[in-house]
């Protein structure tokens, strides 16, 4: 999958099921260049977003609902998520 077809997946989904004042995603699959657990195909991604929805939640609980909305990506095309709540 491509990088970018990758990102508006995730947007698309994030933003259909959680109420999202604003999203930013970035591509930082750099920083695992050189690491043994990272594959060809698997991306590591930054996500910022703004959500009151997400906010009023401890860290692991909106955590935990992010990584449970991208599933099937974590699966298959992420190697790791950075997650910024503002």
């Amino acid at each position: 999958m491509d990088i970018n077809d990758l990102i508006a997946i995730v947007k698309k989904k994030l933003q259909t099921q959680i109420n999202i004042e604003d999203i930013k995603i970035e591509d930082k699959s750099f920083l695992h260049k050189n690491h043994a657990g990272n594959h060809e195909g698997k991306f590591h991604l930054k996500i910022s977003l703004i959500s009151s929805e997400l906010k009023i939640m401890n860290k692991i609980e909106s955590n935990k609902k992010i990584y449970k909305i991208l599933d099937k990506e974590m699966k298959e095309f992420i190697h790791s998520i950075q997650i910024l709540i503002l």
